[in-house]
């Protein structure tokens, strides 16, 4: 089991900083509901740059929907969710990633959803 958790502790560090740097523009460039063009379009670029080939874009607005299927047969499925919209009300929190973007902050909720989502695909495809 120990190789197990060395291995996932190998495959989070060979990621760590790209999933910070995804985290901080997130945070610095909101954009509220409806209106996500650009962070879609973040989000659609490293799917597609890993090799996803079913990505299915402004799904419900703006929403991305990307396909992973594993080498098994069965029908079982894993579902990862993110949100990316921001809410419009000042950003206040006074820290260099704060928002660019007049009154509109991402939030933490809001963020913990979004990078919970790329830490996911980034280690689920991760080379290794």
């Amino acid at each position: 089991m120990s190789d197990l958790y060395g291995d996932l502790d190998t495959r989070a560090a060979a990621v760590a900083a790209q999933v910070v740097r995804w985290r901080q523009y997130l945070h610095e460039h909101p954009e509220l509901s409806d209106r996500e063009t650009e962070n879609a379009a973040l989000i659609t670029t490293h799917p597609k740059s890993l090799g996803l080939d079913d990505i299915r874009t402004d799904v419900a607005g703006h929403g991305v929907v990307g396909m992973l299927r594993g080498g098994l047969p069965g029908d079982r499925v894993v579902a990862l969710r993110a949100d990316v919209d921001a809410l419009p009300v000042p950003d206040l929190c006074g820290v260099p990633l704060a928002s660019h973007v007049v009154d509109q902050t991402l939030v933490t909720g809001v963020r913990l959803h979004a990078q919970v989502g790329y830490d996911h695909l980034s280690g689920a495809l991760a080379p290794g």
